[in-house]
């Protein structure tokens, strides 16, 4: 059974950082590598929207709105995935969830189950 786990949300102050970790388990290592991982996010009423993606050759992807605050890294030896987020804004509020695809077999499409980010003064 393939199982993602989140860490390191919470509460920050407006301009914070935090780093996000994901961490995958259950899903063999060539799959991962060949995968795009990725963060999303559901703000309070909002739908789930894509923050950043990694594809397997590394390049990454942001949403306009997080470009030039936010960084996505992928460990594939770790099977870890992280988003670096700083200069958040209370617009980034929200549970943000992690994502593996391989794109090749769409039983293989996998989430977390989201960590709480609160950015509030």
């Amino acid at each position: 059974q393939v199982q993602l786990v989140e860490s390191g949300g919470g509460l920050v102050q407006p301009g914070g950082s935090l780093r996000l970790s994901c961490t995958a388990s259950g899903i063999s290592g060539i799959i991962f590598d060949l995968s795009t991982v990725a963060w999303y996010r559901q703000g309070p009423g909002n739908q789930r929207e894509l923050v950043a993606s990694v594809h397997s050759s590394h390049s990454a992807n942001y949403a306009d709105s997080v470009k030039g605050r936010f960084t996505i890294s992928r460990d594939n030896h770790k099977k870890t995935v992280s988003m670096q987020m700083n200069g958040l804004k209370p617009a980034d509020t929200g549970v943000y969830y992690c994502n593996t695809n391989y794109a090749a077999d769409a039983h293989k499409n996998y989430w977390g189950q989201g960590i709480q980010v609160t950015v509030s003064s």
